[in-house]
């Protein structure tokens, strides 16, 4: 199963779905409710990863005026 999406129509749920850490899993420094953190976390669902990365970007230091890449 690739994602949880495969998971979910193979077993009818997603309890046992486990995402897999491989070399796409790397984090990022776009902000939480950004546009660009949910493009990310879209891709890290469609691609069977975790959605949180642990060195992912966890506060809005040095960020100035609105992002909305």
């Amino acid at each position: 199963m690739r994602n949880v999406f495969e998971a979910i129509l193979q077993c009818g749920h997603d309890e046992d779905f486990v995402p897999q850490e491989t070399e796409d899993f790397v984090p990022t420094d776009a902000p939480a409710g950004s546009p660009a953190k949910v493009r990310i976390l879209a891709e890290r669902v469609q691609k069977g990863l975790p959605l949180w990365h642990p060195e992912d970007r966890s506060d809005y230091s040095g960020l100035t005026g609105v992002d909305d890449s």
